[in-house]
């Protein structure tokens, strides 16, 4: 099937709307849209989140399971990523026409959680040097595309990570180099990943024109010359930039594109994990009252 196109008019107009901050959905270049995230929504799972991006769709499960030590990394458990664009999520998904994307958006997720600036301690998965260790699986499905999806998965990826519950294990040393250990079953006993927090996101910046924006629907995305993704975590500090298309960015944007994209991705990280924990609270209140816990999402915000 082609690739979608956009008339020559139809590109005026958003460039136009672009260079006077006033974008074709009334946002300004540097603003998100309406964004619901969900946790926790997946009873089969040890972790998950679903987000809406505007009309982005994505949901995330994370899957514990015990696996053996990779070579290379004795004293490391292992995450493994996998991203699916859902046929029905585009008319450009029909058959194998996600392929490439889909191979695309997992290698950048991948990059992002096992980097060396991820921020997870992949030793505390570890359970018995070079012989096991837990293994994160992410499964990210793209329900509906209408742009921004690197952007949206990694959001909803790191939620999902807060959300995920590894059950405790009891380890035995047997001596001469045996081990033994049990799985508590007991979900109360389950424990949430250490430095979930240290999670970085995606803050893709679109250049358009000589102007860049965020969040880019569809249509602006067939607008851009070029993309630049950059990974920040709760610090500011910069975990990862890439840069996507064909197009060239001069060194002076490049500077301040950064410098843009690592003050956003702070600022929405602040109010991410603030949102994240409030649920949380109110979760085990629920719970510990013995009120029945109702997903409703929680996070409705433009930034």
């Amino acid at each position: 099937m082609p690739a979608p196109l956009i008339s020559p008019a139809e590109k005026s107009y958003i460039e136009q709307g672009i260079e006077q901050d006033c974008r074709a959905d009334g946002r300004g270049r540097l603003e998100m849209r309406h964004m619901i995230l969900e946790t926790g929504i997946l009873s089969q799972t040890s972790g998950s989140a679903r987000c809406r991006l505007g009309d982005s769709d994505v949901l995330v499960g994370v899957k514990a399971e015990i696996g053996d030590i990779e070579q290379g990394q004795p004293n490391q458990g292992r995450i493994i990523c996998n991203v699916e664009c859902s046929p029905s999520a585009s008319q450009q998904f029909e058959g194998r026409g996600a392929d490439d994307l889909n191979n695309t958006l997992t290698v950048a997720l991948d990059r992002l959680l096992n980097g060396p600036q991820s921020g997870i301690n992949l030793e505390k998965l570890c359970l018995i040097p070079g012989q096991s260790c837990w293994v994160l699986y992410v499964d990210a499905m793209v329900m509906d595309c209408a742009g921004n999806l690197l952007d949206c998965i990694v959001m909803t990826t790191r939620a999902a990570l807060f959300n995920t519950r590894i059950p405790k294990t009891e380890i035995q040393d047997l001596g001469e180099g045996e081990y033994e250990f049990e799985v508590v079953d007991d979900v109360e006993d389950a424990e949430a990943i250490q430095d979930w927090d240290r999670l970085p996101i995606a803050v893709t910046l679109y250049k358009i024109s000589d102007r860049y924006i965020i969040d880019p629907t569809v249509l602006e995305e067939l607008c851009s010359q070029v993309t630049l993704t950059v990974g920040v975590n709760k610090d500011g500090h910069i975990c990862g930039v890439q840069k996507g298309a064909r197009g060239s960015i001069d060194p002076s944007l490049l500077t301040e594109m950064i410098q843009t994209a690592t003050m956003l991705g702070k600022s929405l990280i602040q109010q991410l994990d603030a949102k994240l924990i409030e649920e949380d609270q109110a979760v085990q209140d629920k719970r510990r009252r013995g009120e029945p816990v109702e997903k409703l999402g929680f996070f409705a915000a433009v930034i």
